[in-house]
């Protein structure tokens, strides 16, 4: 298993600010992140594997939640 990182750590990767990346945790939205205790903390993984699902072939394409 890869190091876990930081909101801080990961938001670049996601493409936010560690800000939207804590909003965008509590709407539900973003990649999935592991609550360690009471840190949060993200995989890797998950990161590109939530940035592999938002891709598109068009802008009209509808992009998966």
């Amino acid at each position: 298993m890869q190091k876990l990182l930081t909101t801080v750590e990961a938001a670049p990767l996601i493409g936010v600010a560690p800000k939207t990346a804590e909003n965008w945790r509590s709407l539900g939205f973003g990649p999935k992140f592991v609550r360690a205790g009471r840190r949060i903390v993200y995989d890797p993984v998950d990161i590109e594997t939530w940035k592999a699902s938002r891709r598109v072939a068009s802008t009209s394409q509808p992009v998966a939640a």
